[in-house]
């Protein structure tokens, strides 16, 4: 046979060759070691469960429609927190709002900077990889596996005292349906001894304080003076506490297939309610004082690392980031989704709930404002009158223009100005007030939740109909609440369920069983103070070291060059590079510039609460005992545990990397698409050796057991098939 024939046929061989393998490689799913006769570990391989986890991508569930999947992801956490958002505002003294027009500047400036990176850095791996918090960062980097076990925690550790708020808000509920409201009045009681026995009295503990102030402590919490004083359950929060489990496990029982239909209720409702609360707080009298309240521009605050630490962990719950709801919701998107566009969408539409909502308690609050200025301004005008009848005061000081029938704010304001200077010397033994507008403005209602439990209702007894804009308000609560504890679930059970392949519904009401047991402890008579401690620590210090891993794990540890590929090659356009910048740089910085504020704040700032004493009716920071501390140190240790815990497990090898079920779709794709990048003369020896340029050798020598010591799929660079080498794909044992 002639030599050039010899030639042509050997070309012609190994191009039959090179396709046959090619296409056999494309119909053949990604290899196991467990099916490998190679397999030197000694486990058996269930075929039947080997197949389940193929077929587990190909068969995972997905959004009946984008308007779902956007709904979900605003309901997520940016819900109940957004609601209670002004409160940041009142409390920072409108440190959020440093200049006109350019309010929530610390907020903005860290959404943009910090929570826009990294609510599209989530999206994307859960959209690429296609699992839960766990199987992503697993897949990832190995040795940070923990990372998702640690949000599964930290989802657990808000979960349990989250549900609690929406228990209280059932209670509301339904006290709502009746007029007058019951917290609109304070309770009248017999003296039961001493002079006067039988006679008709106020309550002393909400005479002392307020009726909205005493339903809050008294009838709804029946709170105890000290958490030390545990005082039993609460039988009635109890009741509303496990009203809210069901709903929970109802709307979470078939995953996103009932959540999803839950979202669009969930999430829309609450919108229209803030639109109505804002129409008619804009129509109440006072409503410009709060809003403008709002703007006033207080430049000291800015400085204040405080402000900025809190607009951080307001900008982290809002978003969801490092809880792994955003990962698990992204995960059951098709590979060609615009996340970038939701990524932009949702964060704006966050920011834009946050002004909507403060916008709506400024107005409501300002009207209340009003009132209340009012309502001093007649009691020390009944005072001023008092000293007239009996001539402490001249009557000369006194304005001939000032009608006490019917006394303004500014005839009271000019009065007390005109006394004061004339009885400068004994002035304070008058026992005047100011009566100022902005004194009232000033005053912070009450901490945390009291400013929707405490100051809100207050001012909604003062509304029209005031049962109805209670029964709205709080049916408004329970569905933003709802949302968010529907992505906290969801960054418990999708990863554990991805993970473990256990039943979703048995898990799910298990889930919920367990943490409504668990959750009795909130609902003592001390059970509020283990709620503010909860969200006090068992969240923001383990949710900031997350994400700040999170960040490294994308940016340093797989590389932010191949990740932007990774993004080109999914959306099919460049994201823009601030976003190479910040996840690179701007982001971790700024992320352990918060960390090492806050692990400053719990050394100089011991830990403390607001105890509510039943003698005195009033407020007293307490520090929290011994034993209370060390439950406070365990929660953040045991939130950040699984964190070394993992990666000392893989660095020595004592268990595997967690990441051979993983998504089969995202493995094959990558597989074929190296291949094809391949040129034709060195595709055979890329199927027969672990890189092109090495020489074929006639027996596999590449391990088929890629265990502990091996290196991620995203972390071999050298092989450009991923885990999958030479030696798995020859060693196959057919099915």
């Amino acid at each position: 046979m002639p030599k050039n024939s010899k030639v042509t046929q050997r070309e012609h061989s190994s191009e039959h060759v090179t396709e046959s393998v090619a296409d056999l490689l494309a119909h053949e799913e990604p290899v196991d070691y467990k099916r490998s006769v190679l397999n030197v570990t000694g486990e058996t391989w269930d075929k039947q469960k080997d197949g389940d986890e193929d077929l587990d991508a190909e068969n995972r569930p997905a959004w009946n429609s984008k308007l779902q999947y956007i709904l979900a992801q605003i309901g997520e956490y940016g819900g109940a927190r957004n609601a209670f958002f002004s409160y940041l505002c009142q409390k920072n003294g409108g440190a959020f709002c440093p200049l006109p027009g350019a309010y929530l500047v610390p907020y903005l400036v860290l959404l943009i900077i910090i929570g826009l990176p990294l609510f599209f850095l989530e999206l994307a791996v859960g959209q690429r990889i296609r699992r839960g918090s766990i199987g992503v960062w697993n897949y990832i980097c190995p040795r940070l596996g923990g990372i998702g076990y640690a949000s599964c925690l930290v989802c657990f550790f808000v979960g349990l005292y989250y549900n609690v708020i929406i228990g209280w808000s059932i209670f509301y509920f339904f006290k709502s349906f009746q007029y007058p409201l019951p917290w609109s009045e304070c309770p009248i009681v017999k003296n039961g001894s001493g002079v006067g026995e039988g006679w008709l009295l106020v309550e002393t503990e909400c005479e002392r304080s307020s009726a909205t102030t005493y339903f809050w402590y008294r009838e709804a919490l029946d709170i105890s003076n000290s958490i030390s004083e545990s005082g039993g359950l609460n039988w009635k929060m109890t009741v509303c506490l496990l009203v809210a489990w069901s709903l929970v496990g109802l709307a979470m029982i078939k995953g996103i297939q009932s959540s999803g239909k839950v979202m669009y209720f969930s999430s829309l409702f609450p919108y229209v309610v803030l639109v109505c609360f804002l129409v008619r707080g804009l129509l109440l009298r006072g409503a410009v004082d709060g809003i403008m309240h709002m703007f006033t521009p207080k430049l000291d605050k800015m400085l204040d690392p405080q402000v900025w630490r809190e607009a951080a962990t307001q900008v982290f719950f809002a978003l969801g980031l490092g809880f792994g709801g955003v990962i698990a919701f992204s995960s059951y998107n098709k590979q060609d989704n615009n996340c970038h566009f939701d990524a932009t969408l949702v964060s704006f539409i966050n920011f834009f709930t946050s002004v909507l909502a403060t916008l709506v308690v400024f107005a409501v609050l300002g009207f209340k404002a009003n009132i209340m200025n009012e309502k001093c301004v007649v009691e020390n005008a009944e005072k001023i009158l008092g000293y007239l009848n009996t001539n402490v005061l001249s009557h000369d000081l006194i304005p001939p223009h000032v009608n006490f029938s019917h006394l303004t704010a500014k005839d009271y304001n000019e009065m007390y100005r005109v006394i004061m200077t004339v009885k400068e010397g004994n002035f304070k033994e008058l026992g005047l007030d100011a009566c100022l507008l902005e004194d009232e403005l000033n005053k912070v209602p009450v901490q945390g939740t009291g400013l929707a439990f405490i100051a809100f209702t207050e001012a909604m007894t003062h509304f029209p109909a005031s049962p109805f804009w209670s029964v709205m308000f709080f049916l408004m609560l329970i569905n933003l609440g709802l949302g968010s504890m529907i992505g906290t679930m969801s960054g418990i059970t999708t990863p554990i369920i991805d993970t473990f392949k256990v039943r979703k519904e048995v898990f799910t009401v298990g889930c919920c069983i367990f943490a409504f047991v668990v959750g009795l402890i909130f609902v003592q008579r001390s059970g509020n103070y283990f709620v503010t401690m909860f969200d006090d620590y068992s969240a923001t210090l383990p949710l900031t070291v997350v994400v700040i891993l999170e960040n490294i794990a994308v940016a340093w540890i797989y590389g932010t060059k191949k990740f932007m590929q990774e993004l080109t090659e999914m959306l099919g356009f460049r994201p823009y590079q601030f976003y190479y910048y910040t996840w690179k740089y701007v982001s971790p910085i700024c992320m352990a510039v918060l960390m090492t504020a806050s692990i400053i704040q719990l050394g100089v700032s011991p830990p403390g609460y607001s105890a509510w004493i039943r003698e005195e009716a009033a407020e007293k920071f307490l520090f929290y005992p011994n034993w209370a501390m060390a439950i406070l140190i365990c929660l953040i240790i045991l939130a950040s545990l699984p964190l070394p815990l993992v990666f000392i497990l893989r660095q020595f090898h004592l268990v595997s990397d967690g990441s051979n079920a993983l998504s089969v779709t995202y493995k094959k794709g990558r597989m074929m698409k190296d291949i094809s990048n391949l040129e034709d003369n060195d595709e055979t020896r890329f199927i027969l050796s672990k890189v092109p340029s090495e020489t074929p050798s006639p027996m596999p020598t590449h391990r088929s057991y890629l265990g502990p010591g091996s290196n991620s799929p995203m972390e071999m660079t050298n092989a450009p098939n991923g885990r999958y080498g030479s030696g798995y794909l020859l060693a196959s044992t057919p099915e």
